[in-house]
């Protein structure tokens, strides 16, 4: 008597169950991966190769952000500082202090310091520095009050929720540009009429920051 089904469906409870742990191994892994603290939870803090404190620097010493920081103005992406501008004062202030160790030899061989980075957002996800921060959009509103850090935390969600939130309602979040990065500034500004004047229109569609 011949079979009722082809032979190849004796295989489908097979195909079933590798699709079934291939498609749980993929979730799994992007939840793993996307809902860490280093995308979505407040309070991440990881260790830095140097002990770097922002509360020294940025509110001690005044530094200006973009003296280390110093592609915000014209580029998508933050850089990091190299051994060579971290010795422009260290090789004076602190020069044979052992916590320095590894700025010396980063100057020295021009390897870059392994900074871990704390502030990511997802990949399918456009962001672009320099149009925010030449719009009078300053560096607290995403990163927190880094000037009061001794180590910098992921301070602030940056959700598609809290994106949102400033691009319906820019007014509300900008200031003047030259106090973008006078990070404890808290003089009284017309953000509304700013928004108007230097046309600041931030796109709500999918296509503003996923592309």
């Amino acid at each position: 008597m011949s079979d009722i089904f082809p032979k190849w469906t004796n295989q489908v409870p097979v195909m079933g169950a590798i699709v079934a742990v291939v498609l749980g191994t993929t979730v799994a892994a992007g939840v793993t991966y996307y809902f860490t603290p280093k995308y979505t939870r407040v309070g991440y803090q990881p260790k830095q190769p140097v002990a770097f404190s922002h509360k020294i620097h940025a509110d001690q010493l005044g530094l200006d952000c973009r003296y280390c920081h110093n592609g915000v103005e014209k580029s998508w992406f933050s850089n990091i500082p190299s051994g060579n501008t971290c010795m422009n004062c260290h090789n004076q202030v602190g020069k044979e202090s052992p916590k320095l160790a590894l700025v010396r030899d980063s100057f020295a061989s021009g390897q870059p310091i392994p900074w871990v980075q704390i502030h990511q957002v997802p990949d399918y996800v456009y962001f672009n520095h320099s149009v925010h921060v030449n719009r009078g959009v300053s560096c607290v509103k995403c990163h927190g009050e880094v000037q009061k850090m001794d180590e910098v935390y992921h301070a602030k969600p940056l959700s598609m929720g809290f994106c949102l939130e400033c691009h319906r309602d820019p007014g509300a979040q900008i200031r003047p540009n030259e106090f973008v990065t006078k990070l404890d500034w808290k003089g009284e500004f017309d953000g509304k009429k700013a928004a108007h004047d230097w046309k600041v229109q931030p796109g709500q569609s999918c296509s503003t920051c996923h592309r």
